[in-house]
């Protein structure tokens, strides 16, 4: 071991010492005040855990395509939430589905299903290299918005979103009326 490391292990314990006198005496406290919350020296708070920044831990993915614009479609339907992004020229790098991430039924059309969906496939194009996109969204369904706040999470500039939802134009005759 070198010398650092050698002092790194006797600081190491020191502070554990001040540790668990602190919270000895800060359970002392609690106790002359009526108060029978401990805290244990090893965790974190949840005041410490909001202080803190998210780190996300991008991998470089094996076979990287370096891609730094793309695009995203996000199609958003009533039964289900497909993302995929692509690079400029529409080849698709990563894509996900509310079923490929085991939603079933009814929660496959849901917004926290979109944002999970959007979470797994951007993770893949961050390690490709991925930071500026484009997005273009496609349906009715409840994802549109929270696909894009996840991109956004990610870390991902969002240059512009389109609505490219198709629109008849009095096109194709409708169903008959439904008798309920």
């Amino acid at each position: 071991m070198s010398e650092e490391e050698q002092k790194e292990q006797q600081v190491k314990p020191a502070a554990a010492e001040n540790d668990t006198s602190a919270a000895a005496s800060a359970i002392a406290e609690g106790a002359d005040t009526g108060e029978k919350e401990e805290k244990k020296p090893g965790q974190p708070t949840a005041a410490d855990l909001l202080k803190s920044e998210v780190d996300i831990n991008v991998r470089k993915a094996k076979g990287s395509k370096n891609v730094t614009q793309g695009i995203v479609n996000v199609l958003a339907t009533f039964n289900n939430t497909k993302v995929s992004f692509c690079d400029p020229k529409g080849n698709v790098i990563s894509w996900s589905s509310a079923g490929k991430m085991n939603f079933r039924g009814s929660r496959k059309s849901t917004a926290y299903a979109a944002q999970v969906v959007t979470q797994d496939a951007g993770r893949v194009a961050l390690s490709h290299g991925m930071k500026e996109v484009e997005v273009r969204v496609k349906g009715p369904g409840m994802g549109r918005d929270s696909a894009i706040r996840a991109l956004q999470s990610l870390g991902m500039t969002v240059t512009s979103i389109v609505d490219t939802t198709p629109v008849p134009h009095n096109g194709c005759r409708p169903k008959k009326r439904r008798r309920v």
